[in-house]
């Protein structure tokens, strides 16, 4: 079987049908628009592949929360949750988990109990800040409920092909609001690499251009050297999952926010995609691609792009 294993390498569906969410939550691809196909070469991974110049923390810099009790890992003491500003902890009791008497300081970003069980809480939707969960270094279980986005998709996905707008995704059940959909997955590059890139990019008149900076902790004043300079870059053209297909929207039904694991990660953190309102089985998903950016028609430069997301809140180009 050797001489076919480079077919298997160029199958999609073959990638697709080898993620460890394909038989709950698998992906789907149709096309009954045009005779395009997905493009050639491009590969389905399931986690983040490190380019060349780009390394994890060493083992030694590497810690986890101590909880014996998951339910703790909700509360300010769980020491993944140690870096949170204060202003920032929810003190919400909406859940209908606690009793009377003393409640701890909610720190975590979920919900834990009841028909919310597992979804951003509410004050988190319209804000920048960062989502920190337990992770496998964790003593915490598996099932810990703050480990959210390290679990992974649940949510069946179809890639299709739309009328004007390329390919897009279109979710396979109903999302509510705070749910967590996928990760934006990619080969994550040096800063260097992501600018030439672009400029190859620009040179080949390629407009489409799937870079995101993981500049959340970007700070030239950190005491982590690998945070004072230009970020590191994750890029989805060649290799990605299926948010790569995700379509810009200046009215959108996700958002990206920045997840951190492993607090020596941070440079390395995931950039995961939670529903800001509840999406309708069938309905396309879309995120902002620059989150809320304008820019004044009347400055159209090289750099900007006419936005066909089609919103009454359409804000006409996007750089």
């Amino acid at each position: 079987m050797q001489k076919y294993a480079h077919e298997r390498d160029d199958c999609h569906w073959c990638q697709l049908r080898h993620f460890p969410t394909d038989r709950k939550a698998p992906v789907t691809v149709m096309n009954d628009v045009d005779d395009q196909a997905l493009p050639r070469g491009f590969r389905f991974i399931n986690s983040g592949v490190l380019g060349d110049g780009v390394r994890p923390a060493d083992e030694s810099f590497r810690s986890g929360c101590a909880c014996v009790d998951s339910t703790s890992c909700q509360f300010a003491g769980c020491q993944c949750l140690a870096e949170l500003d204060e202003d920032n902890d929810s003190d919400d009791c909406s859940d209908g988990d606690e009793g009377g008497g003393h409640v701890p300081r909610k720190a975590y970003a979920y919900h834990m109990h009841g028909a919310k069980a597992g979804l951003l809480r509410s004050k988190l939707h319209n804000s920048k800040v960062p989502l920190y969960e337990c992770h496998q270094g964790c003593s915490c279980a598996p099932d810990c409920p703050n480990r959210v986005v390290e679990r992974g998709r649940t949510v069946p996905l179809q890639i299709f092909r739309t009328d004007d707008r390329g390919w897009g995704v279109r979710t396979q059940e109903a999302l509510k609001k705070g749910q967590f959909v996928d990760r934006y997955f990619g080969e994550i590059i040096t800063s260097a690499e992501a600018d030439r890139r672009r400029d190859a990019a620009a040179v080949s008149q390629r407009k489409d251009v799937y870079l995101f900076a993981l500049d959340k902790f970007t700070d030239p004043d950190s005491l982590d050297p690998r945070l004072r300079g230009p970020p590191l870059e994750v890029d989805g053209e060649f290799m990605s999952g299926p948010t790569r297909f995700i379509n810009h929207s200046c009215d959108p039904n996700l958002r990206i926010f920045a997840r951190v694991g492993d607090h020596a990660d941070k440079h390395l953190h995931d950039l995961a995609l939670f529903a800001i309102r509840d999406i309708q089985r069938g309905e396309e998903l879309t995120f902002d691609y620059v989150d809320g950016v304008s820019q004044d028609p009347d400055d159209e430069q090289d750099g900007m792009t006419r936005c066909l997301c089609g919103s009454s809140k359409c804000r006409g180009y996007l750089w």
